[in-house]
């Protein structure tokens, strides 16, 4: 027989824990109120005869109390109830202790891998994480309903970032509106920042500004180079003054002023990337920033956004050097390449800069791929126009902007009027749908499957209202340099949010994870069949736009369907699915579920087919998704790389390329660092297996990681098979 704990998990059953619990009340009362062991022995003797094969624990425990009852023991009964009220206390009461002392002390599994880019062994981070537990603690026994508790202890749904969702003020993530707070000023830290007039002072402004924005909320945040565009003129400008000034002729004075304004932007892209990286905000870790790169942004400053997207390539080829000094492939910043008819084609104007991101892709897994072309099909504003913008982030896109009509509700400086509005617009929170629960908790029964289904959305939905109303008591006074300053709102000091959370300003996230598992469940096959299995993935798609949709006429809050990352969670989905259901083959005998549409990881496909089939399962996630392929080393095989990206120009909106690029600190190997049977990570050429000494970058779930992974992450990456090979690319 198998107990059902309160948290979901299953144990095996111990008849000892009956008699010590029963003891315990017994040793309070006296005479004929005590019961003797051959009664307890009968008590245990009735529950094992139930023949039951799980059982949950507070059903045991009532069995116990009606049977005292029965036997008379009625002083017994009260003090077996008051001592298992009185446990209930203490498990509510305090559940923080146990999880500090093991972060501390570097015990806990959970925090030490629950992110790749976060070191749980150094003081910001640990501090970090000690707030977290005790956001926890408090979300969990005093903001969440216990139906919502549950649900997420049994992996059923996952609440997300619960160890910030104390605090009333923080939002997710978001695109910092840097054009408006460079342009017309902005305040940190009660200072206030005047427009800069050159190049590397607005690129230094730029990574203070990240900081602070960062430190005041939890998830992503993007920038775009086209707003530092304009300030690598004014640098050319006054170099060109400078040599002007000392009677050169006019082709000197401007080969000498784009020579210096040349060498700025490499000593401004470099500042920018030193502090990025270097800097540590208040979550513990460097900001997770997005960077983007699209020329489509502006028409006046092309050429010097040209340059400074060079720039930023090239730096990145190079790499950034680790403690050894040895460059290494960095995490952030993430870079995002838009493609476009400017820089497509072969005799593009721009072309030249594809090729550098192919060659960078090929050595340092970044930039990742916007399809201009894909995102305006899928992407129209109010007005019925298609429109190209970047992910908050590392997945995360806003729907298309529905605010045009309503005016300029932000107060931004840099409001125009009739066009489309991203930079500072912002997510409000995620709450994920564990679909395979869904699938194996039907039975495989198709109606009651849609019947659970509904279930799961409606507790999902009532999360994320929580999550809304919570954020919806800020005022701007919490965080100035977001609401006030310029990065997502001017409102006047007091001024409440609320208005920024509807009309589509704000998007609200209804992650999910788990399609291909759940497609298998209930149709035996893969949703990447071309058949049965995809069709059936396609219709659970629908149904969850269908359901956000409904929500969102009926609130006027941006629900939209976001593909989680899940990068801790796919272990704990696993996990509670194991315990749950048992081992199920192909289902629930992995340390992981599939990351949302993606092809699982471990099935054979080619790139491009992989890339063609799930557009039409990323079309279906507008609130956020990412495809990638695995390669190998494709360095000398640049055209495969430009080939792969000139496909994902055609046929999907935003895709990647995992390549490799590890090093061993101890002999100096370039190249994989593999995985053992046993999960363990090593040096194919020394056998080095010291975490410290080894400089791992993988993909974990659309950023990269470069700090190790849990069990679960860990085994799907071992799984993932190669979609492109240097043989037939």
């Amino acid at each position: 027989m198998k107990i059902v704990k309160r948290d979901g998990h299953i144990v095996d059953y111990d008849p000892q824990k009956i008699r010590i619990a029963i003891g315990k009340a017994n040793n309070e009362v006296k005479g004929k109120e005590k019961v003797s062991k051959e009664q307890i022995d009968e008590i245990i003797k009735y529950i094992e005869e139930l023949n039951k094969k799980r059982i949950l624990v507070e059903d045991i425990q009532d069995i116990i109390e009606e049977k005292l009852m029965e036997l008379g023991k009625y002083t017994l009964a009260k003090k077996y109830i008051t001592y298992r009220y009185t446990r209930e206390l203490v498990r509510k009461a305090n559940t923080t202790d146990k999880s500090i002392k093991e972060l501390i002390e570097g015990e806990n599994e959970y925090w030490n891998s629950e992110n790749s880019n976060k070191n749980a062994e150094v003081v910001t981070t640990q501090r970090d994480y000690l707030a977290g537990i005790t956001s926890t603690d408090i979300t969990r026994r005093f903001l969440l309903p216990e139906d919502i508790v549950e649900a997420h202890d049994k992996g059923i749904i996952h609440f997300h970032d619960a160890d910030y969702f104390a605090q009333n003020a923080l939002h997710n993530c978001e695109l910092i509106n840097l054009d408006d707070m460079l342009q017309n000023g902005t305040v940190i830290n009660g200072v206030m920042i005047e427009k800069p007039h050159r190049f590397i002072t607005a690129a230094t402004i730029a990574t203070q500004i990240i900081l602070a924005v960062t430190s005041s909320s939890y998830g992503g945040a993007t920038v775009s180079l086209t707003h530092l565009a304009p300030f690598v003129r004014l640098s050319y400008e006054k170099y060109l003054k400078k040599y002007q000034d000392r009677n050169l002729s006019k082709k000197e004075c401007e080969k000498f002023a784009m020579q210096d304004t040349r060498k700025e932007v490499e000593d401004g892209v470099q500042t920018f990337n030193y502090q990025v990286n270097s800097m540590t905000n208040t979550n513990g870790q460097a900001p997770f920033l997005s960077v983007c790169m699209y020329l489509g942004e502006t028409d006046e400053y092309k050429d010097e956004l040209a340059m400074i997207i060079e720039e930023f390539l090239k730096q990145r080829i190079l790499g950034f050097k680790n403690e050894k000094g040895v460059y290494i492939t960095p995490a952030f910043p993430k870079l995002l390449y838009v493609l476009e008819e400017d820089n497509i084609h072969e005799d593009s104007k721009y072309w030249y800069l594809t090729k550098l991101a192919a060659e960078c892709t090929a050595k340092r897994m970044v930039p990742d791929y916007i399809s201009e072309k894909v995102m305006k099909e899928l992407k129209k504003n109010e007005l019925g126009n298609g429109e190209c913008y970047p992910c908050m982030g590392c997945r995360s896109f806003l729907t298309p902007d529905r605010t045009m009509s309503l005016g300029n509700i932000a107060h931004a400086k840099n409001y125009v009027e009739g066009k489309g509005k991203y930079y500072g617009r912002f997510n409000q929170g995620v709450v994920t749908i564990n679909l395979p629960d869904v699938a194996l908790s039907a039975d495989g029964d198709m109606d009651k499957f849609w019947k659970i289904f509904d279930e799961r959305l409606e507790l999902c939905h009532r999360a994320l209202q929580i999550r809304h109303k919570r954020l919806s008591n800020a005022t701007s006074d919490v965080a100035p340099i977001l609401w006030q300053h310029g990065a997502l709102a001017r409102l006047k000091k007091g001024e409440s949010i609320h208005e920024l959370l509807h009309h589509g300003y704000s998007t609200i996230s209804l992650g999910y994870a788990g399609l291909y598992e759940c497609v298998k469940v209930m149709t035996g096959h893969s949703h990447t069949d071309n058949g049965e299995g995809k069709e059936f993935g396609l219709k659970v798609m629908q149904h969850l736009n269908d359901a956000t949709a409904k929500w969102k006429a009926e609130e006027d809050i941006d629900y939209s369907v976001y593909g989680s990352p899940i990068e801790s969670t796919t272990y704990k989905f696993a996990k509670c699915l194991k315990a749950r259901f048992g081992t199920i083959k192909g289902i629930t005998d992995r340390g992981y579920v599939t990351n949302s549409y993606h092809v699982p990881v471990f099935e054979e496909i080619d790139a491009f087919t992989k890339l063609k089939l799930e557009s039409e399962f990323q079309r279906l996630s507008p609130g956020g998704a990412i495809s990638y392929i695995e390669t190998p080393n494709l360095q000398n095989n640049i055209e495969a790389v430009l080939e792969v990206i000139q496909f994902i120009y055609d046929n999907i909106m935003y895709a990647e390329l995992n390549t490799k690029s590890d090093y061993c600190q101890k002999c100096g190997y370039t190249g994989e660092i593999l995985i053992d049977d046993n999960l363990e990570w090593y040096c194919p050429n020394c056998g080095n297996r010291d975490h410290n000494t080894l400089n791992v970058a993988r993909r974990t779930c659309g950023y990269i990681g470069t700090n190790f992974w849990n069990k679960g992450r860990t085994q799907e990456i071992k799984e993932r098979v190669l979609h492109l090979d240097n043989k037939n690319a």
